[in-house]
This record gives C-alpha cells, structure tokens and sequence, in this order.
C-alpha cells in the first residue's frame, strides 16, 4: 500500500513539472516605475507604455566598442545611424540593426579628412549625412556611401561678431535643404543656413525671466557694482527637430523655465499648444529633490506626437499636440533598459531608441499593448477620426481606469456626434472644465429646444388663467357693490 501511494506521488510530482514548463512564462515587468500626472499634479502610477527590447554595443555589432557616442538619427528609408563622436565614425545600421557600413573619414580635396568629436548628425530624404563636425567648427554634408558634397564653416555676416567661433552642436533639415544649427555660445536662436550653406539668420530666442529685485538693484548701484553683477542673457537651444510641414522643435535646458519645448513656425514664433493640465516640462513634481527636467533631445513622432528626453531623471517624456502627456518611460540604473548618461531619442518603425553615452550602447524600447492602443488614439483623433477612436479608448480604460486622457477623448466623440448629455460625464471623469462647459451649453440648449414648446404653451395658459382669474374677481366685486 505504501508502495503505491509513493508511485502515485511521484506520478503527480512529475505531472506539475510538466504543467509549469507548459505554462508560458510571465513578461518581466520594466526596471523602473511608469506613472503619470493627475488633475490635481499627483504622481499616480500607470501601466507601461513601453518595454525595453534589447541594448546595441559595438561587441554585438562586430566592430570596437562605442566612446563617448553623440548622436543617432534614422532617415525616411529606415537605416539607423549612429555618430560615435569619441571613435569619429558615423555607423550605418539597417532596420534589423544589422551593420551596414562605418564611415570614419572623407576625402576632401585629394587627401582623407577626419571628424573631430562630432556633437550630432541628420540624414534626410536623399540620404544625406550632415554631420556637426565640432571640433573642426563645420557642418559636413556627405552622401549615404560616405563621399563629400559639402562642408559649412564659419559664416561670413555682419550680425555676427568678428571673434565669434563657429561649433555646432546639434542639427535639423527640412524639406527644401534649409539647414538649422544649434551652435555653442549662441543665444540669439537657432542658426539658419539655405541648401547652399550660406547663413541667413537665427531662428526663435528664448526669453529671459527678469528678475525684478535684481532690476531694482541694478539702478541703485554705481557703474563699478553693475560691471560685476552676473550678465541675463538667454539660455542655449540644446536640441532640435522638424515635423513634416517645416515647423522646429526645440528644447533649452532652463530649470526656471515653464516653457523648455519651444514649436517655432518660419517667422520663429512659438506656436505650440499647451492645453493640458500643466506646463509641458517634463516632471512636475520632483522626487528625493533632484530638481526640474533637463530636457537635452525632442523627436517629432508624427500625428501631432512628440518625445522629450530628460537627463535629470533619465525618462522619456510623451505629449500629443494639444500638450496632454501620454507617458512617461525609462528610468536611472544600470539594468537593460536604464539609462546612465542619456543624450539622443530617435523613433525607427514603432521603437524608440535612446543613445546612452553612459553605458556605450543603444537602448531599443518596444511598444506594450497599452502603449500602442494610446498611440492609436491619438492618431486617429489627429486626423478628426473621434468615432473610430472611441473603441480604442475604452480598451485603454480597461488597461488603466485612471486615465484620464481616454475619459476626454470618448466625451469629444460623444460630442461631435451632438451627444452632450452623455459626453458630460466624460469630461467630469476627465476633468476636462472647458470642454465641460462647451457640452454643458449645447445639452442647456437642446433642452430648451425640445422642451420650449411645452413650456410656452404651459406659460400662455398660465397667463391666460390669471387674466380670466383676474377678470373675474374685478366682475364679482362690482356686482357685490351694485347689490
């Protein structure tokens, strides 16, 4: 008896290995906390919207190990590349991110020229490299196979001063050729150069806070106290990139400032909407006090969406184009998917892609189902499909029920379809007062409408019967007074 009990257990025991090998293992869960911001600027926590995938190195790509890497960029035909500004090399990836080829040099004028710690590079649609060669004060602009087309040196104008040093840091082109550079020491904006390479202006500026005790100061000291005072001059550009229509992002590392995202239109005027809860700046609250954002990279993401890259926190920051923010993924640490030294985000198909120069590799992140179902939303409220998108967002409710993007998103369907009634309770689980309001006074109106017939017929009525009613007191006083 004995004997067989032990058989049937060991039977048993040998079934429950079986069943747990078959049972798929749960995905890890990400190496940081994902969260968003409510109403009232709680940090509240929200699912990931994305995972890390996997990190690229120079061992896994077959060649010597990133230094120091500056920038990456991917062109419209999906090649990755990758400016290794210590190793002066720009890496050539396909979308795979299998290595195509290394550029490490051009030659120029009979011999073979060299990079000098290159701060940031762009392809654009032909596939033409511009690199921001630095440590040589010139803008390179290569083919795809790595020849030389041109080079953009110091500008001759008479805006600029004759000691000026010309070091770009960071850059962006548009559809017609024109170049824009953020240069170092530059505080009059971004660089403007035409497809030929000639300078023709700054683009935007950032303002300056004044700061009024400060000003009072200053015209109370002698000339001798003010030449020692600290000079207000505006901040840097730090990044930037361009949307499909020509239209600059660019970001600026001011920690005072509410406005670190700029949207410039052709005039240099900052069109970009801020209609969310709070400013767009990356962190509103600031945990164990390691200070406001430091935005250093913007990725223009299409369908109105855009990434900022924040260096204090190393996350990533994701707002639609009315300023609502999406997401917020990435973290400190030294597990995959953490970031030491962040310095570029790029987008390829539906990943994201962080350059860390920290760790020397490339971390790849991939979209959860909650990340992409918000993105699908977004996208078709981009392009006016409020209907098609309301599906998507009670998916998104059922993945995070405290969502509030998704409760304003169903309430701007239900409006357009003339539907206020409901759509108010959206907007008041969304918190959303303005559009509140807007629904509140169509379903006032629809209510007076419907119900406006009734009540001029009731109030008629009324006042017919206090007219007969009166009328009828008057004719009975003046019999009783006859009689």
């Amino acid at each position: 008896m004995a004997r067989t009990v032990k058989r049937w257990l060991v039977l048993l025991a040998a079934v429950s290995l079986l069943l747990v090998n078959a049972v798929p293992a749960a995905a890890s869960p990400a190496p940081y906390e994902s969260y968003n911001y409510n109403y009232w600027k709680e940090a509240v926590p929200s699912p990931d919207a994305y995972l890390p995938e996997r990190t690229i190195s120079g061992r896994d790509l077959g060649i010597s190990e990133f230094k120091d890497p500056g920038d990456v960029n991917v062109s419209p035909s999906g090649l990755i590349y990758i400016l290794d500004s210590g190793n002066s090399r720009v890496i050539v990836l396909d979308p795979g991110f299998k290595l195509l080829r290394v550029i490490d040099g051009f030659m120029m004028d009979g011999s073979k020229e060299t990079f000098n710690l290159p701060g940031g590079l762009f392809v654009d649609e032909q596939e033409r490299i511009y690199v921001a060669d630095t440590g040589n004060g010139r803008v390179v602009v290569l083919d795809g196979e790595g020849t030389l087309i041109q080079t953009m040196t110091k500008p001759e104008s008479d805006i600029l001063s004759t000691q000026f040093q010309f070091q770009p840091l960071k850059l962006t082109v548009d559809h017609v050729g024109r170049v824009y550079v953020v240069a170092q020491g530059v505080y009059e904006g971004i660089m403007q150069f035409d497809e030929s390479g000639k300078f023709i202006g700054y683009v935007g500026t950032n303002k300056v806070e004044r700061d009024y005790g400060e000003y009072i100061w200053r015209l109370l000291s002698t000339k001798a106290q003010r030449a020692q005072m600290v000079l207000f001059v505006p901040t840097e550009f730090s990044n930037a990139d361009i949307d499909h229509k020509g239209f600059v992002y660019a970001t600026n590392i001011d920690p005072g400032s509410n406005e670190p995202i700029k949207r410039l239109n052709p005039s240099g005027e900052d069109v970009l909407k801020r209609f969310g809860y709070y400013d767009v700046k990356g962190d509103i609250r600031f945990r164990n006090n390691p200070g406001p954002s430091k935005l250093i990279d913007v990725k223009v993401l299409g369908n109105g969406m855009y990434s900022v890259l924040d260096a204090t926190q190393n996350r990533v920051f994701t707002y639609d184009d009315e300023g609502h923010l999406l997401y917020i993924y990435g973290g400190k640490g030294n597990q995959v998917g953490t970031l030491k030294t962040p310095v570029a985000i790029e987008q390829s198909g539906n990943h994201t892609l962080v350059l860390d120069r920290g760790k020397n590799n490339l971390v790849v992140y991939e979209p959860t189902r909650f990340g992409t179902r918000v993105n699908e939303a977004v996208e078709l409220h981009y392009r006016g499909e409020d209907t098609e998108a309301v599906n998507i967002w009670r998916e998104v409710l059922k993945l995070n029920a405290n969502y509030d993007i998704a409760y304003i998103g169903i309430g701007k369907s239900l409006l357009m379809e003339k539907k206020n009634e409901e759509a108010l309770g959206y907007f008041e689980l969304g918190m959303d007062r303005k559009s509140y309001s807007v629904a509140f006074k169509r379903h006032r109106r629809e209510m007076m409408k419907e119900h406006f017939g009734t009540f001029l017929t009731t109030a008629i009525a009324l006042i017919f019967i206090l007219i007969l009613t009166r009328v009828a007191v008057k004719w009975r006083r003046r019999r009783q007074i006859e009689s």
